[in-house]
């Protein structure tokens, strides 16, 4: 099919509710959103420069102490948080006669603080919450005893006809609370705020049900009106970040003829109580004035509450009023919505799967707010991997959020994931935010374009360009027909490298020198990694770019690991530090009282393990001082380990590709879309120290030569994939053959005879061995290829001088991503050790070594007439 011509953004007349000052307040206010295309303000909108110069101002101006006193100071913090109090009340347009506002840390803490209230209710309370509640509000039902979830708004509105009955069938009298969003935080759907009215002139005296709305979401860029109490919520939380930026801080608004029911909280704080007797009698008094001094327990964040007071004036001098808000964004919404409804893959499927509620439209703000919740489609109609999507974002700097958004409800009515489905998907290993994004054929999140203030066209322009440049296929073939691979080329070993510490810098093995292989890949290969010394969790180059500067060099005379900065150090840190490379646990204690270690939970790719953790503050000074992060060094020593290569590395799926005879109507693209090779011989689960998904890593030169063909001006290093082996073609074996490991399932190495090595280490040792933990010349070893290696960002940081780049992953993710595995980005391959003949559980049978220089044979897929 000839490719058809795509459309950009959709051009039409700009209304004058776009802010057209936007652009300039983006330019002088919000230096960190430069070269930025940020799409997450649902999550919190970013804070301008002069709120912070003007809090700044404020602090510098004025001496604020605790308002728990009667000092100058501690009076002219009472005095600003009630007038602040009182300016936020009205900013909702809530008269202060009949609404009282306690401040709260976010609009999570209000729930939470409502929810705690109605359980010292006399009989508990019933609870109700819409489908469409962020978790927050669907956490409160663990407090009710009795509890109903509504699937849809008709079903509210049935409810609210027939509550008397409701409330009558109650076997005891009994409170309820209705909770739900004023706009749903997954996909901008905004729900009835009629509901509080109609529930209240619905309920009976007797069995009261109060409403709760949470208006986090929707106050983010759309006003609020409680100028009517007869028909406000009874109780209103939101968050104060989420339409300022700054302070972290929340609000619950109560509608002061509903306080009755919160009332019988037994806890109380300091600040919140007249008296208290202690010692012969327990007694107390709460404060009876206003209703926040009940609620609000100890000293309230007073710098937080100063901050709101410049919030307001400089987000009003900046935008005017969030109805002004609410047009700009509502305008950018929907062109966003509209450019990516029309996007189509050359054989005309769609690209996006946009999640909007029928009822719902862009040009009435009533019924959505300005967000976008989408996933991605390949031409064949299968799920592409948010995890992917965000990977390529984050090259272009485009900030999202995507995945299970804190709406359970939500996202299950849009993907259609029933309970057993989710509770499916977890048993699988889905957790919140690890990349096990498609499960059953479905995707388990949506990715969220969340629209604020400071958004402008260039960023609706840039994230549609965005989807056109990496997931659009504008030249689709005929149906693919399986690969029917022939003969290949043979390979060498060309060089080998162990990475001794995971995400630090990599050593190579000189050649000439017999390197261990062992169950958990090459010998050292990532027995240590750096841990946070608060959390104890494994840190990544992906997240610290500097641990590329982090040198390592085995040192096999010395029998230690030296490890250098490429970096400034503080003169008090040393230049190298140095620790045994023996992994007795007895030897460490007894060495010298740098290297004593203590075992310690971590955390490492999600797997928990129980590493050496050295205890040495010189060890931990150096390191620290190298990251500017809190960390220190551990082990996690070869042996037994509960650590194993992936499942999805064992069990591939079949796949197909385009076969050389199909025509196409552009140049073909060696590796683009590659085949999955079926699984490996072995179907046991192969042992990992800290690798993140399999023992050892292979990619070949012929691949990364073609790569670097197409990126002339930035043909990225062999360095930056991290490989353990590559591989070159053997001269004389025909041309060379870029992705030949696509095919491969199995590698033999010849190790073939060689020199005496001067020093025997555990690690290497002579050619001539005996079997019992030796090796003969001329003997075969077998490695099992378990997959392709799926790439990430974190090869675009160059590893001699830690800096972040956009190359090789835009390339790679042009050419090198698959259908069927989520639309992953794939470059080299998956090893481990094969088991020896008539060994099933992964035992490799006897020492098995590799060496610079060994010739490699792969093992390759049969072809279909040999099947």
């Amino acid at each position: 099919m000839a490719a058809m011509k795509q459309s950009t953004v959709l051009q039409e007349t700009i209304p004058p509710s776009y802010n057209e000052n936007v652009d300039r307040i983006r330019l002088e206010e919000y230096p960190t959103l430069r070269d930025t295309v940020y799409l997450d303000h649902a999550g919190t909108t970013p804070y301008p420069k002069s709120l912070i110069e003007r809090f700044s101002n404020d602090l510098t101006q004025s001496l604020f102490g605790n308002p728990h006193s009667t000092s100058a100071s501690s009076q002219l913090s009472t005095r600003r948080i009630e007038d602040v109090r009182l300016r936020a009340l009205r900013f909702f347009n809530a008269d202060p006669d009949h609404y009282d506002l306690v401040f709260v840390a976010n609009a999570t803490a209000g729930i939470k603080l409502v929810a705690e209230c109605f359980r010292e209710q006399p009989g508990g309370f019933w609870f109700g919450y819409h489908r469409d509640a962020h978790t927050s509000l669907v956490g409160a039902r663990e407090h009710a005893v009795e509890h109903r979830c509504f699937g849809h708004d008709v079903e509210v509105n049935d409810w609210m006809q027939d509550v008397k009955m409701v409330q009558t069938s109650w076997s005891e009298a009994r409170l309820g609370l209705y909770g739900y969003p004023a706009q749903s935080n997954l996909n901008g759907r905004r729900l009835s705020l009629s509901w509080p009215g109609l529930l209240r002139s619905a309920c009976s005296s007797r069995n009261r049900i109060y409403s709760l709305l949470d208006a986090a979401a929707l106050v983010s860029t759309s006003a609020l009106d409680l100028n009517d109490p007869s028909q406000a919520p009874d109780f209103t939380v939101l968050s104060f970040y989420k339409i300022f930026g700054f302070p972290d801080l929340g609000a619950l608004i109560i509608r002061k003829e509903s306080s009755t029911s919160l009332r019988c909280r037994r806890y109380f704080g300091g600040g919140t109580v007249e008296m208290v007797t202690c010692m012969d009698e327990s007694w107390h008094v709460r404060k009876q004035n206003n209703l926040h001094e009940q609620l609000e327990d100890g000293t309230l964040p007073i710098h937080s509450i100063l901050a709101l007071d410049s919030a307001f004036d400089v987000h009003a001098r900046l935008f005017g009023s969030l109805n002004q808000i609410s047009a700009h964004t509502m305008f950018l919404a929907s062109r966003l919505h509209r450019s990516l409804s029309s996007l189509r893959h050359a054989n005309g499927s769609l690209v996006c799967a946009l999640y909007k509620d029928p009822e719902s439209s862009y040009d009435e703000p009533r019924t959505q707010g300005p967000i976008v919740a989408l996933n991605l489609r390949s031409s064949r109609g299968e799920w592409i991997s948010n995890a992917e999507v965000e990977k390529l974002a984050a090259i272009r700097n485009i900030q999202f959020r995507s995945g299970g958004l804190c709406n359970p409800g939500g996202v299950a009515a849009s993907l259609d994931l029933a309970p057993w489905e989710m509770k499916r998907n977890f048993s699988a290993g889905q957790r919140c935010g690890n990349e096990n994004d498609i499960l059953g054929r479905k995707p388990t999140g949506v990715i969220r374009l969340s629209l604020g203030a400071t958004n402008n066209l260039e960023d609706i322009t840039a994230f549609v360009r965005f989807v056109e440049e990496f997931f659009i296929d504008r030249h689709c073939l005929a149906d693919p027909t399986v690969i029917v691979p022939d003969l290949g080329p043979s390979f060498y070993v060309d060089t080998l490298t162990i990475y001794p510490i995971k995400s630090c810098g990599g050593w190579q093995v000189p050649p000439g020198l017999a390197w261990d292989i062992n169950q958990e890949g090459l010998a050292l290969d990532r027995e240590w990694c750096l841990v946070h010394q608060g959390t104890r969790a494994a840190l990544s180059q992906k997240r610290m770019p500097r641990m590329a500067l982090i040198r390592p060099n085995v040192d096999l005379a010395a029998a230690v690991l030296r490890v250098r900065y490429e970096g400034p150090l503080p003169p008090s840190v040393p230049a190298e530090i140095t620790v045994p490379l023996s992994a007795d646990a007895l030897r460490f204690q007894n060495s010298s009282n740098q290297c004593n270690v203590a075992c310690s939970s971590s955390r490492v790719c999600g797997d928990s393990i129980v590493p050496h953790v050295y205890t040495s503050p010189h060890i931990a000074a150096f390191f620290t001082a190298a990251l500017s992060t809190p960390c220190t060094l551990a082990r996690f020593p070869s042996g037994p380990s509960n650590r194993h290569s992936k499942l999805q590395l064992r069990r591939p799926k079949p796949e197909t590709r385009l076969s050389a005879s199909t025509p196409s109507t552009e140049p073909s693209i060696p590796g683009a879309f590659p085949p999955t090779p079926p699984p490996s011989p072995g179907n046991h689960a192969h042992p990992l120290l800290l690798s993140n998904e399999s023992p050892i890593l292979t990619i070949s030169r012929s691949s990364l030569d073609h790569l670097q063909k197409l990126i002339p001006d930035e043909p990225p290093p062999a360095s930056v994939f991290r490989a353990n082996i590559i591989l070159a073609q053997q001269a004389g074996t025909g041309p060379a053959v870029p992705y030949d490991e696509d095919r491969w399932i199995g590698l033999s190495l010849q190790n073939h005879a060689r020199r005496t090595d001067a020093h025997h280490h555990d690690h290497h040792h002579d050619d001539n061995d005996d079997d019992d933990g030796r090796t003969n010349a001329g003997t075969t070893t077998q490695l099992d290829v378990l997959g392709p290696c799926r790439r990430c960002q974190m090869v675009c940081i160059d590893q001699t001088t830690a800096e972040r780049r956009e190359e090789p992953f835009v390339t790679l993710a042009k050419t090198r991503r698959r259908d069927g595995e989520g639309s992953k980005v794939f470059f080299g391959v998956h090893c481990a050790l094969a088991p020896a003949a008539g060994q099933s559980d992964g035992t490799s049978g006897g020492r098995r070594t590799i060496r610079v220089g060994d010739a490699v044979e792969p093992v390759r897929r049969r072809s279909a007439e040999e099947e």
